[in-house]
């Protein structure tokens, strides 16, 4: 294969001191035994045992003694079994209070992987051929729990990559709004998932709500109907599940005095508790020539996946909704970066074993997608997928993959679709582009290369990568050498 890798020093590795102060709950019995251990602490003892928590952990959080207020907000309905109300606490007992409600968590102590990298929106002071791009990383610490955190650098006329600033005071969303439903959409929704309503009947739940409802009116009514429906296994599993549904959308906005590398993008609704995996960022041009940043990423529940779509246009404000549509059910989801025949486009795979494309009039809707790409070589045997969304060449749609192949090897591939449909595929790779080498098999996961989007600078193709689950670096490849073998 006369394509040449050129593999970069700089290495992105999990850092244990990175770390946000998240809502700990410990149920009703002891958050209400905590309560009232501090409401029997006199006013000076109240203050001896504030002020060192204070001085400790405002060097490692930013405004710790509002986090501590907010999580306090989050138990104040608790004060009422007190018969309590809790505007009679002042300030510092209720600090106090929110944080024995508030514990560290390391975001990023097991591991940073699955990167993905795209333009970033702001190209002002930096030199000629040189381009400021953004990161994405898959951080996971503690039980596994994966978020979305970032990088950035400027990539120079050598695609060498200078990192800026890394920041140590992390944050979650300063504010996390929750999505209102559309009756009728939130329904179709439900009835692609299962029949729902051959199970619990829609009069004891979505008859009683508006057109319009918020999460928290859903909630209530599925409150409600418990109580009046005899529970089974099977109408718990429907209460379940319509309640996953309905968490699956909200906003999260970051302060504006936040670097990017300390936005931590930290599971929030019930389908995703247990992680956000391997994010696809791309910027989407469209047709009236508006950039938008979007994410394919999969939420993860400890026993359900469930795709999902993140939009962004200044990456201090995000919308995430799930995907509709009856493929919208596997991972790997990759969303190219502009329409295609007026549609959008999107790579998927639907077996786990192939790759597949999908069109749609709507970028949340999926109905039906095409059967694309099947393991052909035995370097991709057990399964082919994407490693993110293709990327616009002149002669073509350039599709980095991954290829699984003996003892679960994991590589790097590439493929070129043609422009105009990209159903039809022009060449692949017979063999790998990058496998793992000696540095780079040993990890939480080994013998793994993967990665979650590429782009085009300065005539080569700049890849990120994970190395084995565990730490993530890039590496750079000919784009006129990859082409030119690919069209062979």
């Amino acid at each position: 294969m006369q394509v040449t890798v050129n593999r970069k020093d700089v290495k992105f590795y999990p850092d244990a001191s990175r770390k946000i102060a998240r809502f700990l709950y410990t149920g009703d019995e002891r958050a209400l035994n905590t309560i009232r251990s501090v409401l029997n602490m006199s006013e000076t003892l109240v203050s001896q045992t504030l002020s060192p928590v204070l001085r400790d952990y405002s060097l490692r959080h930013r405004n710790i003694s509002k986090i501590f207020e907010k999580h306090f907000n989050r138990i104040a309905h608790l004060l009422k079994q007190l018969e309590i109300e809790p505007d009679s606490l002042n300030i510092s007992q209720k600090i106090l209070i929110g944080s024995y409600f508030t514990m560290e968590y390391s975001i990023e102590a097991a591991a940073f992987f699955n990167p993905s990298i795209v333009e970033h929106p702001d190209q002002s002071e930096i030199g000629k051929d040189e381009k400021r791009v953004i990161l994405s990383f898959r951080a996971t610490g503690e039980g596994h729990i994966s978020s979305i955190v970032f990088r950035t650098g400027v990539l120079d006329k050598n695609k060498n990559l200078s990192l800026e600033p890394v920041g140590k005071m992390l944050e979650e969303a300063e504010h996390i709004r929750r999505h209102v439903y559309d009756k009728k959409s939130f329904s179709a929704k439900l009835n692609e998932m299962k029949d729902i309503h051959a199970i619990v009947p829609s009069g004891l739940i979505l008859d009683k709500l508006n057109d319009k409802f918020t999460y928290g009116e859903l909630r209530d009514c599925i409150k409600e109907a418990r109580k009046s429906l005899y529970l089974t296994g099977e109408n718990d599993i429907s209460f379940n599940q319509i309640t996953w549904l309905a968490s699956s959308h909200y906003e999260l906005e970051f302060s504006l005095d936040t670097n990017i590398s300390e936005r931590v993008i930290f599971p929030v609704s019930v389908n995703e508790k247990n992680g956000i995996e391997d994010a696809r960022f791309v910027k989407f041009t469209d047709d009236n020539g508006e950039c938008v940043y979007y994410a394919t990423y999969t939420a993860y529940d400890g026993a359900t996946i469930l795709p999902k779509m993140l939009e962004t246009k200044d990456f201090y404000h995000f919308r995430i909704m799930p995907f509709h549509g009856e493929i919208a059910q596997n991972k790997g989801m990759a969303l190219f970066p502009r329409k295609v025949n007026g549609k959008y486009a999107m790579l998927c795979r639907l077996d786990g074993y192939n790759n597949y494309i999908a069109f749609s009039d709507n970028i949340s809707i999926w109905r039906k997608a095409t059967l694309l790409q099947q393991p052909k070589f035995p370097w991709e045997f057990v399964q082919i997928g994407n490693c993110g969304s293709p990327v616009e060449t002149p002669e073509g749609w350039l599709v980095i993959t991954h290829g699984v192949g003996p003892m679960r090897e994991y590589v790097l591939g590439a493929s070129l679709l043609d422009l105009q449909n990209p159903e039809i595929e022009i060449g692949r790779l017979k063999s790998p582009l990058l496998m793992p080498n000696a540095n780079e098999r040993e990890g939480y996961v080994p013998n793994v290369v993967y990665s979650c989007g590429s782009m085009i600078h300065n005539d080569d193709l700049i890849i990120p990568y994970a190395m084995s689950d565990y730490a993530s670096t890039y590496a750079t490849v000919n784009l006129k050498e990859l082409l030119n073998e690919l069209k062979k």
